[in-house]
């Protein structure tokens, strides 16, 4: 039991547990990292390179998610000796309460935990205090996905206020650099990564080369997908 008398969260709705690995993406690309990907999503990003986390039309949830005790979840991560722990989706928020007990079992133990999420859920305090960093990837049009159901303004400037974001956004194109600079007022001055979409090296290495002057000419970060270029769409890498 909890200070609240409340039962503390036990089960995770896991799609799958990998490492040890690199951080792929964003400020923390190239670190060895352990990953634990989380099934379930309130998004339907036509590009989703996940979509067995949440797309049961061609997915089988029974097959591709199963729950899972929080207290194992941390077993494992700890006998991976890799310092930092990214807990990815789906979108992870969805299961915050749980989520919190993993990030701060994880980060009792040393551990350095990092949440990709796509921000429309904003964090709790309890969450807040036991992550280092929410790599927060809004997403733009061409996600394929309606502005009101995936820019969440108050959400946005939740996470920005924790001062433990950084904001990543998936470019298609140059043209998507003008829906990212209307977002700049809701995101309290944090960092700003852009990186290309794609799931094949060809896709990438072009995003990355059509990308990088008009984002560098706006004072942002690049950044690859080096899990894309080392093993292209394999899952668990």
């Amino acid at each position: 039991m909890n200070a609240g008398g409340s039962a503390m969260p036990r089960r995770l709705i896991l799609a799958e547990q990998f490492g040890p690995t690199v951080q792929g993406e964003g400020p923390s690309a190239g670190q060895l990292a352990v990953f634990v990907r989380l099934s379930r999503c309130n998004l339907s990003c036509n590009w989703c390179d996940t979509p067995y986390t949440w797309d049961w039309r061609h997915h089988d949830p029974r097959q591709e998610s199963r729950r899972v005790s929080v207290g194992d979840v941390i077993s494992w991560v700890l006998s991976i000796p890799a310092p930092l722990l990214v807990i990815t989706g789906g979108e992870p928020l969805i299961q915050q309460p749980a989520v919190t007990a993993l990030a701060a079992g994880a980060r009792l133990a040393g551990r350095r935990v990092e949440i990709e999420t796509n921000g429309t859920i904003a964090p709790t305090a309890a969450l807040t205090a036991v992550v280092d960093q929410f790599n927060v990837s809004a997403k733009l049009a061409n996600s394929g996905q309606r502005t009101a159901d995936c820019i969440k303004g108050e959400a946005l400037a939740a996470f920005a206020s924790t001062g433990k974001a950084v904001f990543k956004f998936v470019a298609a194109g140059v043209a998507d650099l003008d829906e990212i600079s209307a977002l700049i007022p809701l995101l309290g001055g944090r960092p700003v990564w852009v990186m290309p979409e794609g799931t094949t090296e060809e896709a990438v290495l072009h995003g990355l080369k059509t990308l990088a002057g008009p984002v560098i000419a706006r004072g942002w970060n690049l950044s690859c997908r080096l899990h894309v270029l080392a093993w292209g769409d394999q899952r668990g890498r």
